[in-house]
Formats: C-alpha cells, structure tokens, sequence
C-alpha cells in the first residue's frame, strides 16, 4: 500500500470511530524513525483500546500488519507501520507526553485535510 493510501486508511478509521484531536505530523525531513506520525485521542482506556484494535483490523484485512504494537495495557498505545507510526492516547497521557510539542517544527494537519 501507497504512503498516502496508509495515512487516508488509518485516518479515515480514526475518524469513523470517533477519535478525538487526530494530527497527522510529518517528520520525513527531521528523523529516520518514521515518515509521519498520526496521534489521536479517545475519551477512555476502552476507547483508546477499542481505536488501536480498530486500525489493526481494517488494516490487516487490506493486507498490511504492523510490524510492532506497543502500550495495549497503558493510556499510550503505539502501532508501529514503518513509515507511518500510530499513536493513540487517552487524554492525560496526551496531554503529558505533548507529541506536538517535541515536533514543532514538522508539518502537522488535521483529518480534515487528508480527508477531503
């Protein structure tokens, strides 16, 4: 699957299921750990839980696993797509880990960009 393809299915899943805050922040040109980095809230460890299974899911019936999960028991789930990281808080854990803060000087939009 395409880059593009991958950051419209995931975004598109998030915002289907009701994610909050979804940023989308492209770091190509700053790391070599991942192109971009989508980050998105839930309202509750369930809906955080229930998020992250939901992109796992719609993912893999197009073909494409994650090549690492990490977090399932905390308020911070990550799925690792290579050159798409996925990141999932609940919202204190967002709120302290502050994603787009240590990113400032990347490109960020919104799902309604990348959804038009």
């Amino acid at each position: 699957m395409k880059y593009e393809e991958l950051i419209k299915n995931i975004v598109k899943v998030l915002d289907d299921k009701k994610a909050e805050d979804i940023r989308i922040i492209e770091t190509s040109e700053l790391t070599i750990v991942a192109d971009c980095f989508i980050v998105a809230s839930g309202t509750s460890s369930t809906h955080v839980r229930s998020l992250s299974g939901d992109v796992e899911d719609a993912l893999s019936k197009l073909g494409v696993e994650p090549e690492h999960i990490e977090g399932r028991a905390t308020g911070w789930i990550l799925l690792d797509y290579g050159t798409v990281v996925v990141h999932v808080f609940d919202r204190q854990s967002r709120e302290y880990y502050n994603i787009e803060r240590l990113w400032q000087d990347a490109s960020i939009k919104t799902a309604e960009e990348i959804l038009q």
